[in-house]
């Protein structure tokens, strides 16, 4: 498994198995795996070639009022269990490279973004439409997969995958739960 955190060292591997024929499958996360991650990244390996998983706690789908201090991370374990799935990269892009300097461009689904959690977390659904659509740029995938546990999300990103022609397929896994 390759650990990469810049978008140009990303766009060389990406380029090589494109020109390769390879399909590419991308489960994105904000970090802190569990077993609902790993499921994502198992059925990845069912509709692809190669595997990304990106690892990024996006501070745009924070309201003020959200600490995104406190979101829990653990980077050494994560990418213990990303390499445990055999996942082909780890993408683990700074903040710069997500958002640089002077960055403004926002992606937003307004119509799936307002109800249900969107009432009560207004910023949070453009914050992910446009940290999706970012490293969608990025990673170039043939499909991403998105647990169906955050229902609204997985409509909202396969309603701009159709609005702005992204050729990706987007596969929900059903909800993973502990036992207890």
């Amino acid at each position: 498994m390759r650990i990469i955190e810049s978008g140009d060292g990303l766009a060389i591997h990406i380029a090589k198995w494109k020109k390769d024929g390879k399909t590419i499958g991308f489960v994105p996360t904000m970090g802190f795996l569990h077993e609902g991650h790993l499921a994502l990244m198992k059925m990845a390996h069912q509709h692809s070639d190669k595997v990304v998983t990106s690892i990024f706690v996006n501070p745009r789908q924070f309201g003020p009022e959200e600490d995104l201090d406190k979101y829990p991370r653990d980077i050494e374990r994560d990418t213990q269990l990303a390499r445990n799935e055999n996942i082909d990269i780890l993408f683990i892009p700074t903040q710069d490279v997500m958002y640089p300097p002077g960055y403004q461009t926002t992606i937003s689904v307004p119509y799936l973004a307002k109800p249900l959690c969107g009432k009560s977390r207004p910023v949070h659904f453009d914050g992910v439409a446009t940290v999706v659509t970012k490293l969608f740029n990025l990673v170039q995938p043939d499909v991403a997969v998105f647990g169906e546990k955050d229902y609204q999300q997985l409509a909202l990103i396969r309603q701009m995958v159709r609005d702005l022609n992204f050729k990706i397929q987007i596969v929900g896994h059903p909800i993973v739960r502990e036992p207890d």
